[in-house]
């Protein structure tokens, strides 16, 4: 992709200026959705799908598969970044999907924090020395994060944790498969540093990743909007024994036609009453209910996560963070 992004034609402005409520309706969502990943699809030569088993990302994972099928196009891999701090619940759902959907799954790791958690026995908050790391990832704490301790906790949700166990991991995934558009479902009412992203958003710096860009399907989104598509769209058109019209479940054991929580591509601890899902041991549910029975209009979907890396967020995308 010597070229890049010279082969390209897209709108880097789409979206500019523009909130949830420039798409009125769910159907005015889904049919933007849509037409991003048309373009996404068509216009670059590698891209691949950033899939968390999240709510946000399986239903952007939905919207792909959804193209591929309506215009017969090539189904890209998905990229799942493992941290080594999921819950073990989660990682169980994506093997589930990925063998259900037939997908190719890449799992980018760093794997030099990784085999020295697992050499030294370290659990989550232990702490590891920077000199233990590889050149490479002490590049990224000295040079570009310029971080002078002689040592940083292994936690996903710090600043030196989530850089070198997400954003190294991506950024290392994306140069090795060389992917040129990494499809992403992040939404503008998440946080204030997403709010003024555009549908095709470019990451262009070599300095900083490896230039690509993010395609970006599902901005207009609102948390209740993702849990509408589920139950009213996703579902329905996945699971065969669902109602065509759909059916919003208000517990576990609340499924039609004696469906389990296996059967539906939605991860069980939504169930449980967890709205974000991040690290295991730095997020919490947010309610005994499920995430969408909840109030979503007046509690903050991410309240339950670790806010040392929340309050760094826009610093942190700044450096190839999601």
């Amino acid at each position: 992709m010597t070229d890049f992004p010279d082969y390209l034609d897209v709108d880097y402005t789409d979206g500019e200026d523009e909130d949830p409520e420039d798409y009125p309706t769910i159907e005015d969502k889904i049919e933007k959705a849509l037409e991003v990943v048309e373009t996404g699809l068509r216009e670059y030569e590698n891209p691949a799908i950033m899939w968390t088993g999240g709510k946000d990302s399986t239903l952007t994972l939905y919207f792909v598969k959804e193209v591929v099928d309506q215009f017969d196009l090539e189904m890209p891999p998905t990229v799942f970044i493992d941290h080594y701090q999921h819950f073990d619940e989660l990682m169980d759902f994506v093997e589930r999907w990925a063998d259900e959907w037939d997908l190719e799954v890449a799992y980018a790791r760093n794997t030099d924090v990784g085999d020295y958690v697992d050499e030294n026995g370290l659990e989550p908050g232990d702490d590891i020395p920077i000199d233990a790391l590889s050149e490479h990832n002490q590049h990224h704490v000295r040079n570009i994060l310029e971080y002078e301790e002689d040592t940083f906790p292994f936690l996903l949700d710090t600043y030196v944790g989530n850089h070198l166990l997400k954003t190294v991991a991506l950024n290392d995934a994306l140069e090795e498969y060389d992917i040129d558009g990494i499809i992403s479902g992040i939404r503008w009412d998440e946080q204030e540093a997403r709010a003024d992203e555009t549908f095709f958003s470019p990451r262009h710096d070599p300095d900083i990743y490896p230039p690509h860009d993010r395609i970006q399907p599902i901005l207009q989104f609102m948390e209740a909007d993702v849990w509408d598509a589920f139950w009213y769209f996703v579902v329905p058109e996945t699971v065969a024994e669902y109602p065509d019209d759909g059916y919003v479940p208000q517990s576990l054991d609340d499924l039609p036609n004696d469906l389990t929580p296996e059967d539906i591509p939605v991860s069980p601890k939504y169930f449980e009453g967890f709205r974000s899902l991040g690290s295991e041991v730095s997020t919490g549910k947010s309610a005994d209910e499920p995430a969408w029975l909840q109030d979503m209009e007046n509690t903050s979907e991410r309240g339950n996560r670790a806010q040392d890396k929340e309050d760094l967020m826009e610093r942190l995308r700044d450096l190839g963070y999601m």
